[in-house]
């Protein structure tokens, strides 16, 4: 059975309403209701500043777009331009590739360690550096093409091998995906990839983990009655299978340039991108009140609920919201009931000044959309979803 953590920890004190709950718009008085169910104590994000005898660090912008970040001493470029959410091509992030190869228009730069054939030394008298691998020794005015879109990033096929298999609930696998030595795979939070099966077949599955901790790739993976594929992971698998797959795929990914606040809304094993994402957000410390209501059948298929509420204990501006549609007798559930969208119909009469984030089964994408855009003002173009349907096809006869 699911553990709940701190989502039911008893508290004595009076849980008065969130200052940040009250910037979430909507029903109030009914969200706060909601907060005192689930007592998560919010806490300031945690600020640190560098310590007066560290070296500072170097002032990087990127032409053409002017965008700048700041780099720490030993730093690769990347890294830091990841951490400042300023996204630039790479591929294997160790000098192997030459994905990231890019020009510097001004100063200079530790090569670092990397595949002579990828950077030659007429390329580095050219100005050319593999940002994966370089660590600038000035300040640097580099020239690089940057993602912001999801048809910016390359397409790949990759060979990945199963490193382990959690199984997070009876019906639920988290599987983690290990790709080669040489190879990372760029991505938006909230994409997926086709995993290639032997037979020609694909089956999609959302990635779970933010781009920013990308050296393993977590897939979610329900165990469908006659799937193929989730029949041999469930019965048949143990670990370290080699699997190919194409990515990264798909639209659903936070759109930066909005400061709406943000309702989330997962059903099932669609927690799995949207897990992406708000980890993404809170990374960069995004400051967009978000809230997330995750709907399931019963309590165990609440299959990373202290997840959830880790994030609303360290970030004031972020609410969990966990949704039983079928909860059993012995499961003695204290909290909200019925469908997912429907809570979030109650809890907002208003929906015209967010954006939604939606994924799920194809029933709960429908009905929320429908429901948000007609009954609740939530414009259609703020409505962005990720449906999961399901391949069940029989063996093929040997």
């Amino acid at each position: 059975m699911a553990q709940l953590g701190n989502v039911f920890r008893p508290s004595r004190e009076a849980i008065e309403p969130d200052p940040a709950t009250q910037k979430l718009g909507g029903t109030q008085s009914d969200v706060a209701a909601t907060n005192q169910q689930y007592p998560y104590h919010s806490g300031a994000l945690r600020r640190t500043t560098l310590p007066a005898s560290e070296p500072m660090p170097f002032q990087i912008t990127i032409k053409p777009s002017e965008h700048s970040f700041a780099c720490d001493d030993g730093e690769t470029v990347l890294a830091a331009a990841m951490r400042a959410d300023l996204m630039i091509p790479y591929g294997c992030r160790n000098g192997a590739c030459g994905t990231c190869k890019g020009k510097i228009l001004d100063g200079a730069v530790d090569y670092g360690t990397h595949q002579p054939g990828t950077l030659t030394a007429t390329e580095k008298a050219q100005g050319l550096a593999l940002f994966c691998v370089a660590k600038p020794k000035t300040p640097l005015t580099i020239e690089v093409r940057e993602v912001r879109r999801a048809g910016d990033i390359q397409i790949r096929k990759l060979p990945c091998r199963i490193e382990k298999i959690d199984k997070a609930a009876p019906d639920v696998a988290i599987v983690s995906l290990k790709l080669p030595a040489n190879e990372r795979l760029q991505y938006l939070a909230g994409q997926y990839i086709d995993l290639l099966l032997k037979d020609g077949r694909r089956r999609s599955f959302s990635i779970a983990t933010a781009p920013e901790d990308d050296a393993l790739l977590e897939l979610h993976i329900r165990h469908v009655p006659g799937g193929l594929f989730s029949g041999q992971l469930f019965n048949e698998f143990r670990g370290r299978e080699i699997l190919r797959f194409e990515g990264p795929l798909g639209m659903f990914y936070l759109r930066e340039e909005s400061d709406k606040p943000i309702i989330f809304v997962a059903g099932g094993t669609g927690f799995a991108p949207i897990k992406a994402v708000i980890e993404h957000a809170l990374h960069h410390e995004v400051a967009r009140p978000m809230v997330l209501y995750w709907g399931v059948r019963s309590l165990r298929d609440l299959y990373l609920p202290d997840l959830p509420g880790s994030w609303q204990a360290k970030h004031r501006d972020f609410r969990f919201i966990p949704v039983l549609s079928d909860p059993l007798p012995e499961d003695r559930w204290p909290g909200r009931t019925g469908l997912v969208h429907t809570a979030v119909m109650t809890d907002f009469p208003d929906l015209s000044g967010y954006q939604v984030y939606a994924c799920g089964g194809p029933a709960m994408i429908d009905a929320a959309k429908r429901d948000f855009t007609t009954e609740r003002g939530l414009p259609v173009e703020e409505f962005f979803a990720d449906s999961f349907t399901y391949a069940v096809q029989p063996e093929v006869p040997a």
